[in-house]
């Protein structure tokens, strides 16, 4: 999986993980989960469903991983699983350059 379809998934789950409340495309749009809308029950069920999908272990309140963005889920999912991934960074600006909503 490329890093576009990464993103591209990974917002989507954001968008389940709210009930919808939250759009993918708002958080393809970048900015703070929180500030879009992601509340507390939010977070732990969008950590839940990326240790199922992914089988990446994530912790909210690790200090050495900052998880308030997008690109921030991106890069922990790529820390620990690089051969799915492809190059972060031209996906990640081509994602932002296009404005991709997928």
């Amino acid at each position: 999986m490329g890093s576009t379809e990464l993103r591209a998934r990974l917002a989507a789950l954001v968008s389940e993980a709210t009930g919808g409340d939250v759009p993918a495309t708002d958080v393809l749009g970048g900015g703070s989960l929180v500030a879009l809308g992601v509340d507390s029950l939010g977070l732990l069920r969008l950590v839940d469903a990326i240790e199922l999908e992914y089988g990446v272990e994530v912790e909210l309140t690790d200090p050495g991983h900052r998880l308030d963005t997008l690109d921030d889920l991106v890069a922990v999912v790529a820390a620990a699983r690089p051969d799915d991934t492809g190059d972060l960074v031209d996906g990640a600006a081509a994602v932002s350059a296009a404005g991709d909503g997928r």
